[in-house]
């Protein structure tokens, strides 16, 4: 059976940077930034990406890429003894699990999303009572919309690596862009964003030794950069063999990052632009509201408080966030398709269709048990399952997989490899320093 592939860098890139940038990153990373104080949260965030989450994330685009294969059969493949075999089957399983759980939630989320963006529209053409709907928690507007949302990400991931992924990536990302841009530069000129704009860039450097504080900067960098469930393992599978993998896992590192940074730039100015306008920011404990509210309270509050204008800024705002929502879901879900389409033979649209049902029947039950099941599965993927799972694949990268097939696989791309920085620090570094990084930052949690 002969296998997508991204036709170009650029197309990998934005596929890569598209399922790294998603709601993580413009509702995950901002409301975690105003939840633990802000400025010292973005800091820590930025130096655990790069000191844990990029090379894990190398370890999964080099595995991919030699293996050329989905997570279960790419782990078993590079290990030689039947425990190794074994540890890389329950591993790749559990990416698989993993990325089906979170997609789970992912896609209730989602639908709310597209849900607010269809507000504005139904109340600038007289539709105040389907407006309020969309709006307000319900089983049937949760259950309706992420039905929607999973039948837009089933559409992509069914037409394949270039056609599906890579052509809607291509045009999904810079529209994510634009209007992220737009929106930082309207509210940045409104009354009270430099108060946000302050508490946002300049840090209290107390909060960073605050346990709490690292292990959600830990399970934010490893979330937003979709890694541990075999997300980017897949995607490197679909590289062009003549790539330099460190020069491409470093773009998709900066991008991620770069947009996370700016989507802190459009919500935690926001916050205290509502503030000017008479929301209430602060919750009854002192700190910033944060969570769903953030995003479903107090932006829409601000929203209104704008008027006619403001529907336009609500709309776009909405349309940029289900954006970042679908570029992120169909990498999650070309995980389980991946692997079920190259071990049970299945056809891709069959497969799609199949898991994509899966998901929603998961997703379904936990609307129905919103209360007890929605929290639980969103800190057992993230924080929990993510980083053991980073660490597992660490594991298989630096003592299973032979380290001369792995510089064989880099020298595709770069030739002169060996002599350069990369290959002298991540070896060692992915093999001693990152599993016991990302265990020591886990284990703060505990205590």
């Amino acid at each position: 059976m002969q296998r997508g592939q991204f036709s170009s860098r650029l197309g990998f890139i934005l596929a890569a940077s598209g399922s790294a940038v998603g709601l993580g990153n413009i509702w995950g990373f901002p409301t975690n930034a105003a939840e633990n104080g802000g400025a010292a949260f973005l800091l820590m965030y930025i130096i655990l990406a790069f000191l844990l989450a990029y090379p894990a994330l190398m370890a999964e685009l080099i595995i991919g890429r030699h293996t050329r294969s989905n997570m279960v059969t790419a782990l078993q493949s590079i290990a030689s003894s039947s425990r190794a075999k074994t540890a890389g089957k329950l591993t790749g399983l559990g990416g698989i699990l993993a990325a089906t759980f979170i997609l789970c939630f992912y896609s209730i989320i989602a639908g709310w999303m597209i849900a607010f963006m269809l507000e504005p529209v139904a109340h600038f053409f007289g539709m105040e009572a389907l407006g309020n709907w969309l709006t307000e928690f319900s089983l049937a507007r949760n259950l309706g919309f992420s039905a929607l949302f999973l039948s837009l990400t089933v559409l992509v991931i069914s037409a394949g690596v270039e056609q599906g992924i890579e052509k809607w990536s291509q045009r999904l990302m810079p529209s994510l862009f634009v209007l992220l841009a737009a929106l930082i530069v309207y509210v940045l000129l409104q009354d009270g964003a430099m108060q946000g704009l302050k508490h946002y860039l300049v840090p209290d450097f107390s909060q960073m030794a605050d346990p709490q504080l690292i292990v959600r900067a830990l399970g934010q960098a490893f979330f937003s950069l979709s890694l541990g469930v075999g997300t980017m393992l897949i995607y490197g599978s679909y590289i062009r063999s003549d790539e330099n993998l460190p020069v491409v896992g470093a773009l998709v590192t900066l991008t991620d990052t770069g947009v996370a940074f700016l989507a802190g730039m459009l919500v935690l100015p926001a916050i205290f632009v509502a503030q000017e306008l008479g929301v209430t920011i602060y919750g009854g404990d002192g700190s910033l509201i944060a969570g769903p509210d953030l995003i479903f309270q107090v932006l829409p509050a601000l929203f209104d408080g704008m008027g006619t204008t403001g529907l336009a800024v609500g709309f776009a705002f909405f349309v940029l966030m289900t954006i970042a929502a679908v570029t992120s879901s169909i990498s999650m879900l070309e995980v389980p398709v991946a692997y079920t389409v190259e071990t049970a033979g299945t056809s891709r649209i069959k497969a799609t269709w199949l898991i994509g049902l899966g998901v929603f029947v998961c997703s379904a039950v936990v609307s129905m048990n919103f209360d007890a099941l929605f929290g639980l599965v969103v800190t057992l993927t993230t924080e929990w399952a993510q980083p053991l799972l980073g660490v597992m694949l660490c594991i298989f990268a630096g003592w299973i997989f032979n380290r001369n097939s792995i510089l064989s696989e880099l020298k595709q791309g770069d030739a002169g490899v060996e002599q350069g920085l990369f290959w002298k620090v991540w070896p060692i570094y992915v093999k001693f320093f990152c599993p016991l990084l990302i265990l020591l930052t886990f284990a703060q949690g505990f205590f």
